[in-house]
């Protein structure tokens, strides 16, 4: 799978993330630069134009570069923090972008996480019309 990837900071918890895209075989689609918006919205369009099939962000709190993926048409950011609330985040919601704290999640937690959010092959068919309903409030392209 392509993992678009951006972080406004590097240390342990990034490098553990990094890492395990890697182990995983995932090939990693870089965003660089600064500043954080930019880094979110790099992200967002990756996944949204095809370049990536999801999309990792990583911030101090994972909130700012959560907002600026979000701002992109296509895409369903989801600040996660524990293995649940990534899961549910690509079963229930079809999140296509994780974000993740970079200074509170330990590098472990942080890979936990990332590991539950892409291990959902496809969103709870239950959650369908929920779903088409939060992709209708993107605004027309």
């Amino acid at each position: 799978m392509r993992i678009a990837f951006a972080a406004d900071d590097a240390n342990a918890t990034t490098d553990a993330v990094l890492a395990e895209l890697a182990a995983a075989g995932h090939e990693v689609v870089r965003v660089d630069g600064v500043p954080w918006p930019d880094l979110g919205a790099g992200v967002g369009r990756a996944v949204a134009d095809g370049r990536a099939d999801l999309g990792v962000v990583m911030c101090w709190t994972g909130t700012g570069t959560a907002i600026a993926a979000n701002k992109v048409p296509g895409v369903l950011a989801a600040v996660a923090w524990d293995p649940w609330v990534a899961r549910g985040a690509r079963l229930w919601n079809d999140a296509n972008v994780l974000a993740m704290s970079l200074k509170r999640l330990a590098p472990d937690v942080a890979v936990e996480v990332l590991r539950a959010f892409l291990e959902v092959p496809s969103p709870d068919p239950d959650e369908a019309q929920n779903i088409a309903l939060l992709k209708g409030l993107d605004p027309p392209r």
